[in-house]
């Protein structure tokens, strides 16, 4: 007679053969035919071979007669697994089950699943492919997503959330993603809305699609919810082990060192040629941030969206680091409400998990105009203030032309807290331009002279010989050196290295009121 455990174990291997299984022969073929992975194949895909944990297999949900079938899983596949030797817990959703709607059970794994990694200290990622609430569970349902939005919060600054968009996520699921950090999206197969285009048109008479309504190039060139967009589920899935490499796996710990065969003192003399001889001609920032980058890698934040300003990760000596920069390529590089919001966050994002701050100045202020004043500049313009002032992380800024007026004072000043400021001989640092200058302060002696050109020639000259320099505030301490462009990589790499044990607290509080 078999042993009554053998029994078990003979029917445990048939119910996890069961809860292997996708849904439906027709669910799993559409789903391949657009081009998309199925759920468990995602999870293979992401995570190192061999590696994955699964939690929650066997769980069905209770919803009685409800719902005729009770697939094992419900929908969800979650556990841990590693990337790159490193834990990372991560929920995946499976269309082809009750397309991917969440219910009570799929919710109740999901928040197992976030509630250990906030306890184990690991990054969480969401792989999100449902039509949002089972309409079947009603409120339960409702209360369900509620349980997921709290669970983000508390992990908010504390370990790193990544959401991937792999097909829809519509009505109240989207809320979750776009309050975790790092949200990805997959383009032509992906979209996120609160109300899709059947009720736009109900209610405004709009017709709209799906992907125009809220695609992967709406959200990440647009309304900026998405950061960024991968051509297929497996370019997204490459670019999320991309990213999990800057970043450290909990608030507590340091972000990855990659050693690099970049020598520290290599000099980038690359740089003397890139900024043009002209004041208002434009360059790149990213050709700036490469060239002093180890092996010129620079992994960019939103860099569909919000152009005059750039974002991202790099490293530095082997260390990780977050770089903004103002970007004259676009907009002469000005500060507006979009660019602001997105460094702020930027910049809240590397501070929470203890990742310095390089900062790239060359701005020539905010942008004007009514569409800008009415749509709140200043208070977008404090987010990334805000932001700045409230870091703890080391800081430092390089000027490598224009630092003009309150712009430049939002952009890692030292009066704001910049540990290190560095400025280059072309940095031009001043309440404004020569030309807008002259004409405020001057304006009753041009309008008094015999020959108002001239004299504006001349005076736009003196100007520009006394404020459009870096000296003044060198001698100020506002500049703690000016260097050699050649020499920035040297100098940052030095920086950073003497700010690794920079220790600042920020008085008691709650939490501050920042302008939101």
């Amino acid at each position: 007679m078999e042993h009554p455990i053998r029994e078990r174990v003979e029917d445990l291997q048939k119910r996890r053969e069961l809860a292997m299984q996708p849904g439906s022969e027709r669910s799993v073929a559409r789903q391949h035919d657009r081009g998309k992975m199925l759920a468990r194949e995602r999870v293979e895909y992401l995570l190192d071979e061999g590696s994955f944990h699964e939690l929650d297999m066997l769980a069905r949900h209770r919803a009685g007669d409800a719902l005729a079938e009770h697939p094992y899983g419900d929908g969800v596949i979650t556990g841990w697994g590693t990337v790159d030797g490193r834990k990372v817990f991560i929920f995946s959703q499976d269309f082809t089950v009750f397309g991917g709607a969440l219910g009570e059970v799929f919710a109740e794994k999901i928040h197992k699943l976030m509630d250990l990694a906030l306890k184990v200290g690991a990054p969480v990622i969401g792989l999100n492919d449902g039509a949002g609430a089972r309409i079947q569970e009603g409120a339960v349902s409702l209360a369900s997503y509620g349980g997921i939005f709290y669970r983000n919060v508390k992990a908010s600054g504390v370990t790193p959330q990544i959401s991937v968009i792999m097909g829809p996520c519509a009505g109240g699921s989207v809320y979750s993603p776009v309050m975790t950090d790092f949200v990805f999206m997959v383009d032509e197969t992906s979209y996120m809305f609160i109300t899709g285009p059947d009720v736009v048109k109900q209610v405004t008479g709009e017709e709209v699609s799906q992907l125009d309504l809220g695609g992967a190039r709406v959200h990440t060139g647009i309304s900026g919810v998405a950061q960024f967009i991968s051509a297929d589920d497996r370019a997204a899935l490459d670019d999320v082990r991309y990213l999990l490499s800057f970043l450290p796996s909990n608030n507590l710990d340091e972000a990855p060192f990659e050693a690099t065969e970049d020598p520290a003192d290599r000099r980038c003399e690359e740089l003397y040629d890139l900024i043009p001889a002209s004041a208002n001609q434009p360059y790149d920032m990213r050709d700036v941030v490469r060239i002093v980058a180890d092996d010129g890698e620079f992994f960019e934040y939103a860099s569909a969206w919000a152009g005059s300003i750039i974002c991202g990760f790099t490293r530095i000596g082997g260390h990780t680091v977050g770089v903004v920069g103002n970007n004259p390529a676009m907009y002469a590089g000005v500060l507006d409400s979009e660019s602001s919001s997105k460094a702020a966050r930027f910049v809240r994002t590397c501070d929470a998990f203890n990742i310095p701050l390089v900062t790239f100045v060359d701005v020539p202020g905010f942008l004007p105009g009514v569409a800008q004043e009415h749509g709140g500049i200043i208070r977008h313009g404090a987010k990334l203030l805000y932001a700045y002032c409230e870091a703890t992380v080391p800081r430092i800024s390089v000027i490598t032309r224009k630092a003009y007026g309150g712009a430049y004072v939002v952009m890692d000043s030292k009066s704001i807290g910049s540990d290190l400021t560095f400025a280059w001989p072309s940095a031009e640092l001043a309440v404004m331009g020569a030309s807008g200058a002259v004409e405020i302060v001057h304006r009753r002696a041009m309008a008094e002279a015999a020959n108002p050109e001239a004299l504006r020639a001349e005076l736009i000259e003196e100007y520009e010989e006394t404020f459009l320099n870096p000296w003044e505030a060198t001698d100020r301490g506002y500049v703690d050196d000016v260097i050699d462009p050649a020499e920035t990589r040297i100098k940052l790499i030095a920086g950073l290295e003497i700010l690794r044990s920079k220790r600042e607290e920020l008085p008691h509080r709650k939490h501050g009121n920042m302008p939101l």
